[in-house]
C-alpha cells in the first residue's frame, strides 16, 4: 500500500510540472476518465473541439489524482480548473477541494439531465458539487425470437421479476431449453447486478437491508428465475458471446459486454431496462462527473466546458467515439450505428423509468472491494445453486458484511440512507 501511494505521489509530481507549464489563461481541464491515448485523443481532436479558448486535456490514475487535488489544496496553488471523475472518485473531495457549482446547474437545467443524477451531483450536500457527465451501466439484451413467449399484457420496458421468471419459463416450456443466461463466470459481474439491481429493487438498499424479509423474499424469487436460467450462466463471463451464438436470448450484463453482439447483429436483438421489483426498479449507474476546484484559476472557462460537453450533440459524439452514453435529453441521429443506437436507448429507458431506484459503484471500501463482492457472490451460491435455507445463509453473511463495512469504516451510499461512520447492516 505505501508503495502505491508513493507512486502515486511520484505521478502527481510528474503531472503538477505539466499542468504548471501551461499558460495561466489555460483550462486545465484533469481526468481520470477517456485515459487511454486512442481515447484521450478524441477527446482533445473531437470532443472538445468548438470549446471557447485554449483546454489543455490531462489524464491520471485514479490514485495520483487524489494526491494532486489533496496536495493544491494544503499548498494554496491551484493550477487544475475543470476536474472530471467517478462519483466516487469526487466524494472525497467534499467539502476541502471542491467548490459549489449552482451557477453552473442553472446553466444545464433545460437540458434533461435526470433529476435523481443531478441529486447524486451534490454528493451529500445541498449544493451541487458536480454536474454529471456521461454514464454507462448495465442493461437487458433480448433475441426477437424469444418476444413471443412474453407473458401477456407484459411491456418489455417495463418488466417486473415475476414477468421475467414467466417469460423464461415459457421459452423452456416451449422449445425445451433455458435460454435466460446470467454472466455469473469467474470474470463476470454478477455482483453488480446483486448489488445494483436485484437488492434495490427489492429491499430499497443494499447494505442495511441485506438480511431484511424483504431479501428473503428477493431470494427466493431468485432461486425461481434460476430454475430457468441456462445452467451454463456459471461459465459465461462476457454476454455477448452466448446471445451472438444463439444459446441464450435474454440476458443482463454491462453496456460493453454486449456491444459486440449488437453491432454484429442489430436486427436480430432488442435491448430495454432490467426488471423492477417491490421497491423499484434498481440500477447501477456509472456517472462520470465534472467539477471545478475551489480557487480555481479559470472559472469561467471550466463552466464552458461544462455548458460545452453537456450540450445533446456533444454528448452523442460521445456514445459514438468513446462508448460512454448520455445524461441529457439527446436525439439520436439517423446515422448512429444500430448497435450504439440500441445500446443508448436502452440506456435512456433506464434512467428515465419512473420508478428508477439509483444504486451507486460501491464507495470507500479501498482495497476490500473484492471481499464486498465475494458477501454477495457467496450467498448466491448456497442460497440458489446449493439450496441452504434462506434466512440461515442470510444471517451468516450479513455477519461476514458487518465486518468489513466496520473494518473499511465506509459510510452508507445510495440507495441505503446516509450513515454517520460505517454503514451496518441491520
Amino acid at each position: 500500500m505505501q508503495s502505491a501511494t508513493l507512486r502515486a505521489v511520484a505521478v502527481a509530481a510528474v503531472v503538477f510540472g505539466s499542468l504548471t507549464a501551461a499558460k495561466a489563461q489555460d483550462t486545465i481541464f484533469y481526468s481520470t476518465q477517456l485515459r487511454p491515448i486512442e481515447e484521450a485523443t478524441k477527446v482533445r481532436e473531437v470532443l472538445l473541439k468548438g470549446v471557447p479558448g485554449k483546454v489543455t486535456y490531462v489524464v491520471d490514475e485514479p490514485p495520483a489524482f487524489a494526491v494532486r487535488l489533496k496536495a493544491e489544496t494544503q499548498a494554496g496553488k491551484r493550477t487544475i480548473s475543470l476536474v472530471g471523475a467517478l462519483h466516487g472518485e469526487l466524494q472525497p473531495h467534499v467539502p476541502d477541494d471542491l467548490q459549489p457549482i449552482e451557477d453552473v446547474a442553472a446553466k444545464v437545467s433545460n437540458l434533461g439531465i435526470p433529476a435523481n443524477l443531478m441529486q447524486l451531483g451534490k454528493l451529500g450536500t445541498d449544493k451541487q458539487q458536480y454536474i454529471p457527465w456521461m454514464q454507462a451501466t448495465y442493461i437487458m439484451v433480448a433475441n426477437k425470437q424469444a418476444l413471443q413467449y412474453l407473458p401477456a399484457g407484459a411491456d418489455i420496458n417495463a418488466l417486473t421479476y415475476e414477468q421475467l421468471q414467466q417469460w423464461a419459463k415459457a421459452i423452456a416450456d416451449r422449445t425445451g431449453q433455458r435460454r435466460l443466461g446470467w454472466p455469473a463466470g469467474p470474470t463476470g459481474l454478477m455482483a453488480r447486478f446483486f448489488q445494483g439491481y436485484f437488492y434495490p429493487s427489492f429491499t430499497g438498499g443494499v447494505v442495511t437491508p441485506f438480511k431484511s424479509a424483504d431479501a428473503e423474499a428477493g431470494w427466493n424469487m431468485m432461486k425461481q428465475l434460476w430454475t430457468v436460467s441456462s445452467p451454463n450462466s456459471t461459465s459465461y463471463n462476457f454476454m455477448q458471446e452466448p446471445l451472438l451464438g444463439g444459446e441464450i436470448w435474454i440476458a443482463w450484463d454491462h453496456v460493453a459486454r454486449v456491444k459486440e453482439a449488437l453491432e454484429a447483429q442489430p436486427d436480430q436483438f432488442v435491448t430495454f431496462p432490467a426488471p423492477a421489483g417491490p421497491k423499484g426498479r434498481g440500477y447501477m449507474p456509472v456517472i462520470a462527473g465534472l467539477a471545478i476546484p475551489k480557487d480555481a484559476p479559470n472559472h469561467d472557462g471550466a463552466v464552458a466546458v461544462i455548458q460545452h460537453l453537456t450540450k445533446p450533440e456533444t454528448q452523442i459524439k460521445t456514445a459514438q467515439e468513446v462508448g460512454f452514453f448520455p445524461v441529457v435529453k439527446a436525439e439520436l441521429p439517423a446515422d448512429l450505428s444500430p448497435g450504439v443506437k440500441l445500446l443508448s436507448s436502452a440506456v435512456s429507458a433506464t434512467q428515465n423509468a419512473k420508478d428508477a431506484v439509483v444504486s451507486l459503484l460501491p464507495v470507500g471500501l479501498g482495497a476490500k472491494g473484492g471481499e464486498f463482492n465475494k458477501v454477495y457472490m457467496d450467498t448466491f451460491q448456497r442460497i440458489v445453486q446449493r439450496n441452504e435455507p434462506v434466512k440461515a445463509v442470510l444471517e451468516d453473511q450479513a455477519k461476514v458484511l458487518d465486518t468489513l463495512m466496520k473494518q473499511t469504516g465506509a459510510p452508507c451510499w445510495a440507495p441505503d440512507k446516509p450513515s454517520q461512520g460505517a454503514c451496518i447492516v441491520d
